[in-house]
């Protein structure tokens, strides 16, 4: 009978799998979110959720009996980052004082080129991505974003009109071009290039016995 196989093995041995859930905790904690395959994230979601519980208890029952330090220590088995561990304690535990577990949020985000393997980006909830706030564009809160499909299809629209006017310009641009008279050269028999319309010069007469 298979007893004790409530995990995924993740093709790794024990102490491998244990150090490689320890690494995505940390960046987990320290970055909010990490992007992985969904087995890894499947199996991190409890693994991160059982130390945020612990801290979650250590600031509960205070510093007064040393249960605080006690979490701490507990925690510290796990992560190895004393930044991130003051992380947890002074920002993320109490963040989810009132929140009785799920701490986390998994999402799929399509296949990895490559093996094909599913991708899914993990979590902490209440830290939802913001791409604005990285690169510092404020565009988005001085012109509401549109949602819904009406709205992505007004967009669609708005595009394929600015699209149309830019090729509707170049068009006209291109048909003056083409109704501006071309300066042709037309030769003469004595080989000169003369403007077309323009009749060449006469030549002086030689002087006779001149030099």
């Amino acid at each position: 009978m298979r007893h004790r196989t409530s995990h995924r093995k993740l093709g790794r041995v024990t102490e491998h799998r244990i150090s490689m859930l320890r690494n995505q905790a940390t960046d987990l904690l320290r970055y909010e979110r990490i992007e992985t395959t969904v087995p890894k994230a499947k199996e991190l979601r409890p693994f991160v959720e059982r130390i945020i519980s612990i801290a979650k208890r250590g600031l509960a029952a205070g510093a007064a009996d040393g249960k605080e330090l006690h979490a701490r220590r507990l925690v510290l088995r796990d992560l190895q980052d004393r930044d991130v561990v003051g992380k947890l304690f002074d920002t993320i535990a109490p963040r989810f004082e009132a929140r009785a577990g799920g701490y986390t949020r998994i999402l799929r985000t399509g296949y990895r080129r490559g093996d094909s393997a599913e991708k899914a980006q993990i979590e902490l909830v209440g830290s939802e991505y913001d791409p604005n706030a990285e690169t510092g564009d404020d565009s988005a809160t001085a012109q509401p974003k549109k949602t819904g499909v009406g709205g992505r299809l007004r967009a669609a629209a708005e595009r394929l009109r600015g699209k149309k006017a830019e090729g509707e310009a170049e068009g006209a641009e291109g048909a003056e071009n083409k109704a501006k008279p071309k300066r042709q050269l037309k030769s003469d028999k004595g080989g000169r290039a003369t403007t077309k319309g323009k009749a060449s010069a006469p030549r002086a007469p030689r002087k006779a016995g001149g030099a």
